[in-house]
């Protein structure tokens, strides 16, 4: 098949096209909800007659529950399957939406929020799908197109949202605005269900052996892992000292919750151990082990990746205006860039990928985005705006391009445990945006982007010790025999 004829595939709607497009599609219907109430906070405040502290509160609440979210429905969707598990997440997605909008005080309005968390784990589904259908020579442009078009609901959520609660109009256009977005959930969540497979005809999907915890193949590995889980812990920690920050949890309840979250990881690492105490007794073939450390530095790569992208789309607009003393909606405009650029820059990082090596594309598109933000530092009223936002979009596509190039090589690592590897890559993000944020919180925006560069720069050097993938995946089907998939 010619590439010509591979590219043109993607732009039809047979085959394994058809679950690209449903796919990508349901996941741009979760970040629909789930950033619906962005655009509509200052209606929500001021219906419901909220304090600042309030909304910030309700913005910290809303990615709380993400990253522990992402470890769960991993393991969800490689034991379930993406079809029934996004299909339960939508539906339970429009019943969130549906609380949300209904409530009538800022104790529901945050359970609301906080709950709704659980949606921004929907990402971690398609991941799956998609490596079920696409082989290797094109997944990379395939997540690449599923990650960039998914991404594209907040944005449409914040051009739509507010224009239709004014078009409804009263003190209840905002709840109307929001409930539409779970109506839109709710039906494809049906849609979704009736339209595609979790493999295609003939394939076999393969689960993870035990559920509980990530499976590794060396002793090893397992303590790497217990350490990765600890960033996780520490990223919910900062979210409960900034809760508390606001004033809104008093220290008696902040340290409980700290005590909560020590509890959870040990009872976690008991159950990691439980999933993986054999390797303790018999060591796994050789032909079916594979290296956490791909894990780890992809979660790496990703949380400077895609953590820097959601905390810098939340500063952009107003670090526009502050330097350059312009119009607010002009600084929107140019801060929007920033988030658009993503739907060009995802499939490029993941056709580059596809097309380079999945390890020097890595480096480079790092190295590339460190080098923007660099240069976004350097940013002040001296420049040609021109020049400030050209530097800002270039970063930015290199930025998105690295985040691509991540999800091209995450599937390529361990095929029955591909949900719960995109999970924990995927809630990295999260922790990248707790960190970087908190960072922006008691930095200036030059030192902010600074501290961003530093971080993409250690990412460049950690993906130098990314092994390039080999050219096949083993993994025993249910009859006991060894199966090899491609992944070259």
């Amino acid at each position: 098949m010619t590439d010509t004829s591979l590219r043109a595939n993607f732009l039809s709607f047979t085959g394994r096209a058809k679950i690209l497009h449903t796919t990508w599609f349901a996941f741009f219907v979760t970040f629909l909800v789930w950033f619906s109430h962005a655009p509509l906070l200052i209606a929500i405040q001021e219906s419901m007659g909220l304090s600042d502290q309030q909304i910030k509160t309700l913005l910290i609440l809303n990615v709380a529950l993400t990253i522990p979210a992402r470890i769960i429905t991993g393991m969800l969707v490689d034991v379930y399957g993406p079809r029934k598990t996004y299909s339960l997440m939508l539906l339970a997605t429009s019943g969130l939406c549906f609380f949300f909008a209904a409530a009538t005080s800022f104790e529901v309005l945050a359970l609301a929020r906080f709950l709704m968390g659980f949606v921004g784990a929907g990402f971690v589904i398609g991941i799956r799908m998609i490596s079920e259908w696409y082989p290797a020579r094109q997944l990379g442009l395939a997540e690449g197109i599923y990650k960039g078009m998914g991404n594209v609901g907040s944005a449409v959520a914040a051009l739509s949202l507010p224009t239709i609660a004014l078009l409804i109009g009263g003190d209840d256009g905002w709840r109307y605005a929001t409930a539409i977005t779970g109506v839109i959930a709710l039906i494809y969540s049906g849609i979704y269900y009736a339209s595609v497979t979790d493999t295609p005809a003939g394939s076999t999907y393969f689960k993870p052996n035990k559920s509980g915890g990530l499976e590794v193949t060396s002793k090893r590995d397992f303590f790497f892992y217990l350490l990765m889980n600890i960033p996780m812990y520490g990223a919910l920690a900062v979210l409960t000292w900034k809760v508390a920050g606001l004033g809104l949890l008093s220290e008696f309840a902040a340290n409980i919750v700290y005590g909560i979250l020590v509890s959870i990881y040990v009872f976690q690492a008991s159950q990691i151990y439980k999933v993986n105490k054999e390797i303790f007794v018999t060591p796994v073939e050789e032909i079916l082990q594979y290296n956490f450390k791909q894990v780890a530095i992809l979660s790496i790569a990703y949380a400077v990746t895609f953590g820097a992208e959601l905390a810098v789309v939340s500063m952009l607009p107003l670090f526009f205006k502050d330097t350059f003393l312009i119009p607010m909606s002009l600084a929107g405009m140019f801060g929007a860039c920033f988030a658009i650029t993503d739907v060009l820059s995802c499939p490029s990082g993941g056709f580059i990928s596809d097309k380079f090596g999945r390890k020097t594309s890595l480096v480079i598109l790092l190295s590339g985005a460190a080098i923007g933000f660099f240069a976004m530092s350097q940013i002040d009223d001296q420049w040609p705006i021109a020049m400030a936002v050209a530097v800002m979009v270039v970063s930015s596509f290199f930025l998105g391009s690295a985040a691509g190039c991540v999800f091209a090589v995450v599937p390529l690592i361990k095929r029955r445990l591909t949900g719960q590897i995109a999970g924990m890559v995927g809630a990295y993000g999260n922790i990248g945006a707790v960190l970087f944020l908190t960072v922006f919180s008691l930095v200036s925006p030059s030192i902010f982007f600074m501290t961003i560069a530093g971080g993409i720069a250690f990412a460049a050097v950690a993906s130098m010790f990314l092994d390039e993938p080999k050219n096949a995946l083993a993994e025993v089907m249910p009859d006991g025999t060894v199966q090899l998939i491609e992944v070259h």
